[in-house]
């Protein structure tokens, strides 16, 4: 109940991203530490010094200091003796080299160059701490421009990670709104990618190598953690290579000289019609295919497709089923009979598929006037 109560007051604690970058920060700031400390002793300094001089109390005393130390020239804040008109000049003089000092050390830090960068990854990385079910894409290439520009269609979070030096600047041409330039197999990348919540990995490396340190880094990581598997993709240009890939731990791996080829071949078999699926699938109909298994206790078990009703009740079309020993049937009949572990390829818009899901799961047969 309480922590209902918070979310809905928005009182929850900022996630905090999983590598900390305030040490390295703070050593960018250590040189302002002697400025900051000197301009305390003086305001100390020089607040006891008129209580002393000249009998002023404590905040008239530290009003005064202030405005001479700064020489904002407001004058005196009470009849002043000459000790007193002394002392004044030598806060102004005080203050003018602390002032100097401090502008010297503001104009190193700069050119050290170090500070602002790191001040905006951190910026990053609390940005990206609060992704869930995100994509983690590796290395900047033109598969990942298509790739990015999709994503963002299908509100599908990502960061990207890249070893380029101007990557901010590729970030800002190409619209990624997170990510990290680094090398993305080492541990420091995963962790400020979030890793830890992301939903998968997507390698797009040209070079076979990377892709494989990455793969298999991301399922050591994965050991680390003792989560479910993430879901990793790759590109290889060779079938060997794909092969590989998929042996070292990758779901799926796309090559893509083979993909243009299969389109190539099926637009050259018929050019009057596009790829259906594509029509369907990567356009603005808000149209899906999605597998759904099949429980153990759900009430379709051992009935015909067609009693299902799924198309009447839903709207959405099976289009494919797996058995449990990897039998693929494309456009099943009506008169197929539902297995245990069956896996369905259904077709539909969102909110059809939504229903699929809960017609499935359902233990005993919805009401005949539910598909009306």
């Amino acid at each position: 109940m309480l922590h209902r109560l918070q979310r809905f007051l928005h009182w929850e604690a900022t996630p905090k991203p999983e590598y900390d970058l305030s040490s390295q920060i703070y050593e960018e700031l250590k040189p302002f530490r002697l400025p900051i400390i000197l301009v305390i002793l003086i305001f100390l300094f020089g607040t006891l010094g008129y209580i002393w001089i000249d009998g002023a109390d404590v905040f008239t005393a530290f009003y005064q200091t202030g405005i001479t130390f700064t020489t904002v020239g407001y004058g005196e804040m009470y009849q002043m003796s000459d000790n007193g008109r002394l002392f004044s000049l030598f806060l102004i003089v005080a203050g003018f080299g602390i002032f100097s000092l401090a502008v010297g050390v503001m104009i190193e830090v700069i050119q050290k160059g170090k500070l602002v960068p790191l001040l905006k990854e951190r910026r990053m990385l609390y940005k990206i701490a609060r992704l869930k079910k995100h994509f983690v894409i590796c290395y900047h290439t033109q598969f990942t421009i298509e790739l990015t520009n999709e994503l963002r269609k299908a509100h599908i979070p990502f960061v990207v990670i890249s070893p380029e030096e101007d990557l901010e600047k590729i970030a800002r041409e190409y619209n990624y709104p997170f990510f990290i330039q680094a090398e993305p197999h080492t541990d420091l990348a995963m962790k400020k990618s979030h890793l830890s919540s992301a939903k998968g990995l997507i390698t797009l490396s040209k070079n076979i190598a990377d892709n494989i340190a990455i793969i298999s880094s991301v399922r050591l990581f994965e050991k680390e953690l003792e989560r479910i598997p993430y879901y990793i993709m790759s590109i290889a240009d060779k079938n060997t290579d794909v092969e590989k890939l998929i042996k070292l731990g990758a779901d799926e791996v796309i090559n893509p000289n083979k993909l243009m080829a299969q389109r190539a071949t099926a637009i050259a078999k018929d050019h009057k019609v596009k790829n259906l699926l594509e029509e369907f699938l990567y356009s603005d109909t808000n149209v899906n295919i999605e597998e759904l298994k099949v429980p153990k206790k759900s009430w379709i078990l051992f009935k015909k497709l067609k009693e299902s009703h799924l198309r009447d009740l839903t709207g959405c079309s099976v289009v494919g089923i797996k058995n449990k020993n990897g039998k693929f049937t494309p456009m099943p009949k009506g008169d197929i009979v539902i297995q245990p572990d069956d896996i369905l390829y259904v077709m539909g818009t969102k909110d059809g598929l939504k229903m699929a899901r809960k017609l499935l799961r359902a233990s005993s047969k919805p009401k005949e006037t539910q598909y009306v």
